[in-house]
């Protein structure tokens, strides 16, 4: 089957046309060859026929389709929305692979071994024979690698076409939108945040109020996905948690590449944003912060204090250090020394008691002496992260520290094994037992046994799996800790507090079906005509429309077709019988 060719990038999908598709004069000059064939045939086959596709069978809608996300929040944010777009198109998201006609990956570019994972998952989609439609960092910043090749691709800003890009793939077409949302030429955050969305975990909804950075760090390979700093409207933020309240989400976790430099591209700030969301988080609903940067918090940290003092903000940051090592940091292109490091950290840890900073730390970066990486040594011993991240250096194509002379293997993977000696050596939490915490109950432990829950700074806490606890703020005593968590027992006479929210989509349900997207969706041809009208023509629910549209006109022909056969045949046995 023809299909486009993959080194040419497609302004749209409309432009796509098989030469085996029928056109309009060809249907046309089939009805009047028509020869109407009298035969007998078993009606309860043919019924059942009807009613069930071929196998082969190539109508969009009706597939399952596996999505695979790897890496940050933020990945897993247009995961979900990719998901939600998809299932309430009509098709069926599944969890077991096996049993997908498409697989949706969803990569992550940060380090090797993610890319590894991502690249055998193609090799072992292909082996199966699926189609494949892939998303994410990595071919969005190098879409022309060989293994990529003959391969659909939807980049990251265009998450909300992701029904056509399957759509067209499902056909035996390779499609690729990697463009760029810009209005009047300047660019935007990304898709739009009021599409529909299955979240993971229905309780929790992940916002990306930003895309991109400012930064141009030396071993970075998301900034040749995620580009230039682009945020979203402040209204747009609030809007979008207000839904997700609406819809009973009880945490709220702000992502991007890098929370503390919202706002600087559209004259605004992260303390701006967070005191306008703090307005509408429902009482016993929490938000969470992401990842920011040292030099875009630095001149927010009175502002910062305050809103992390706030009962319904974790009193949490994820700061990342990378190295304590100055002439490192020189040679990552930071644009901070590790005293501003210290000075957000110590700021924060006076002004917020009991804050919980979060840090990540490359072992091996190159250039990296046994001194430099004895000063990040000291600076975990000295702050005892209770999370710290640390990752050996991978040296990422195209980026200026890929082309730096390497430290060899086994030295990066040694500093790591002793930088998480020293991580290990201590226990964050020991002094914690015995005090009484109020935690909000949100999943269940990787080995089911508890319910996870986080206390005010975000620690985590397992509770014992009572239903009845899910989603609800809950007063523990704490009796046990470990490297990474607390145990909590429920306290026998506290009251189990319900947030003032809804009650919670269920797993799997789509987000954001509001009730016009229900109609576009649920209704015949005159009613889609009418709900498209007022709808801009680049929305993806406006195009579904137009996808729905096609298919009645299909059904249609069909049926005029099928109707001219009968009067055929009428008119033929009338002139035997004659």
């Amino acid at each position: 089957m023809p299909s486009a060719s993959c080194d040419t990038l497609l302004d749209d999908i409309e432009d796509i046309v098989s030469q085996e598709d029928s056109k309009p004069q060809d249907r046309h000059f089939a009805r009047k060859q028509v020869v109407p064939k009298v035969r007998r045939r078993n009606t309860q086959k043919h019924l059942q026929e009807e009613n069930s596709p071929p196998s082969d069978s190539t109508i969009p809608g009706i597939q399952k389709i596996w999505i695979r996300t790897w890496g940050c929040s933020h990945n897993n944010s247009d995961g979900e929305y990719m998901a939600g777009q998809l299932a309430a198109y009509g098709y069926k998201i599944t969890e077991n692979a096996s049993d997908a006609d498409l697989w949706l990956l969803n990569s992550c570019t940060v380090k090797n071994p993610a890319e590894d994972h991502f690249r055998n998952s193609i090799k072992k989609a292909q082996e199966e024979n699926k189609k494949i439609v892939l998303a994410g960092c990595v071919p969005q910043a190098q879409p022309r690698q060989d293994y990529l090749k003959g391969l659909s691709i939807i980049g990251v800003q265009q998450i909300d076409r992701v029904v056509e890009v399957v759509e067209e793939t499902i056909k035996g077409h390779s499609v690729r939108l990697l463009g760029q949302k810009k209005d009047n030429g300047k660019r935007l955050g990304g898709a739009r945040l009021d599409l529909p969305k299955i979240r993971k975990n229905p309780l929790i909804e992940i916002i990306s109020i930003n895309t991109g950075c400012l930064n141009a760090c030396t071993y970075c390979k998301t900034k040749h996905a995620r580009g230039n700093l682009a945020s979203y409207p402040i209204d747009e933020l609030v809007d979008r948690a207000k839904q997700s309240f609406q819809e009973g989400v009880c945490e709220i976790w702000l992502t991007s590449e890098d929370t503390g430099a919202y706002g600087r591209d559209i004259g605004t700030s992260l303390p701006a944003l967070l005191w306008k969301l703090v307005e509408v988080i429902p009482e016993g609903a929490m938000l969470r912060l992401g990842m920011t940067n040292p030099p875009y918090i630095l001149e927010h940290l009175e502002e910062m204090a305050k809103i992390l003092n706030h009962p319904r903000v974790y009193a949490f940051l994820h700061i990342p250090v990378q190295s304590a090592s100055d002439t490192v940091l020189m040679d990552m292109k930071r644009e901070y020394c590790v005293a501003d490091f210290k000075r957000v950290v110590d700021f924060l840890k006076d002004k917020v008691p009991g804050i919980t900073i979060a840090t990540d730390i490359i072992c091996g970066f190159p250039g990296e002496t046994d001194q430099d990486f004895q000063e990040t040594v000291k600076l975990v011993e000295e702050y005892k992260f209770p999370s710290l991240f640390i990752n050996q250096f991978y040296p990422r194509p195209g980026t200026p520290a890929a082309k730096m002379e390497q430290i060899p293997a086994q030295v990066k993977k040694q500093r790591t094994k002793d930088l998480s000696r020293v991580f290990h050596s201590y226990n964050p939490y020991d002094h914690k037992i015995g005090e009484r915490q109020q935690v909000l109950v949100t999943e269940e432990s990787f080995d089911s046994k508890f319910y996870v829950a986080h206390n005010r700074f975000y620690e985590q806490v397992l509770v014992p799996k009572n239903p009845t606890f899910m989603g609800k703020m809950v007063e523990v005593d704490i009796y046990e800790s470990g490297k990474h968590f607390m145990k909590g027992q429920p306290v026998s006479d506290a009251k189990v507090y319900t947030p003032s929210i809804s009650k919670p989509l269920a797993k799997g349900e789509v987000s954001g079906l509001t009730e016009e997207f229900r109609n576009r969706l649920g209704n015949h041809l005159n009613s889609i005509a009418h709900t498209s009208a007022g709808t801009p023509p680049d929305s993806a629910s406006s195009r579904i429309a137009l996808q729905l549209q096609r298919l009645h006109q299909d059904c249609a022909l069909r049926l005029s077709v099928g109707l001219a056969l009968l009067a055929l045949l009428f008119a033929f046995l009338v002139k035997v019988c004659n």
